[in-house]
C-alpha cells in the first residue's frame, strides 16, 4: 500500500503539469477570430509585398539603400528631379528600362513613371475611399477613377488584381494609418522620342 501511495504520489506533480499545459477547448467564437486585426495584416502585406521598393525614398546606408523612415512610402520626391536622358537608344522599346537610385521612378518605352504617396496625406491617398484604392490596386486605375489614365510600369496591378478583398481592405487601413506625408508626386511623362 505504501507503494501505491509513494507512486501516486511521484505522478501527481506530472499529471497535474500534462492538465496545466493542455489549452482548453476553444468556443465557436474563439475559432472564428482572426489571428491578427486588419491594421497587422496590412502591415504584413504591405512589407511582403514590397511596397517599399518603389514607394520610399531610400538613403544609403552600411547595408546599402533602405528606406528612408522619415519619407516612408511618400512616392518619388517631388524636389529631386530627373537627369537628362542623353542616349535615345536607351530606352527605344525594348532596349532598356532605367530606375532611379531610389527605385522610386523608371523610364521606359511606356515613358517616365513616378511612385505614388501611399501616405494618407491629400497628395498621397489621403481623401481616397476604399473603393478607389481597391480599384487602383485590382483594375491599375490612377487615383481608383473609372475615367483615370492606367497606372504605368513598374506598378504590378495585374497581379494585385488577384488580392483576396480582406488584404485590400487591410492594405488600406494600414496605409490610412501611418503618417501622412506632404510630397505632390509628379506627373508620369510621355516616351522620349
Amino acid at each position: 500500500m505504501k507503494r501505491i501511495f509513494l507512486v501516486a504520489l511521484l505522478l501527481l506533480p506530472a499529471l497535474l503539469a500534462v492538465q496545466c499545459t493542455q489549452e482548453s477547448p476553444k468556443t465557436a467564437e474563439e475559432e472564428k477570430a482572426p489571428l491578427e486585426s486588419p491594421l497587422q495584416r496590412g502591415e504584413y502585406l504591405v512589407n511582403v509585398m514590397g511596397c517599399d521598393d518603389c514607394h520610399s525614398p531610400k538613403i544609403m546606408t552600411a547595408h546599402g539603400p533602405e528606406p528612408d523612415p522619415a519619407r516612408r512610402l511618400s512616392g518619388h520626391p517631388s524636389q529631386v528631379p530627373l537627369p537628362a536622358i542623353t542616349d535615345k537608344k536607351m530606352v527605344a522599346p525594348g532596349e532598356w528600362v532605367l530606375f532611379h537610385p531610389m527605385s522610386t521612378a523608371a523610364v521606359g518605352p511606356w515613358g517616365t513613371s513616378f511612385s505614388a504617396n501611399l501616405t494618407p496625406d491629400d497628395t498621397g491617398i489621403g481623401t481616397w475611399s476604399l473603393e478607389q484604392f481597391r480599384k487602383a490596386l485590382t483594375q491599375g486605375k490612377s487615383k481608383g477613377l473609372d475615367d483615370g489614365r492606367i497606372l504605368l510600369p513598374p506598378m504590378p496591378w495585374p497581379q494585385y488584381a488577384h488580392l483576396k478583398d480582406e488584404d485590400i481592405v487591410a492594405i488600406f487601413t494600414y496605409l490610412k494609418s501611418i503618417t501622412p506625408i506632404n510630397n505632390p508626386v509628379p506627373a508620369p511623362q510621355p516616351p522620349v522620342m
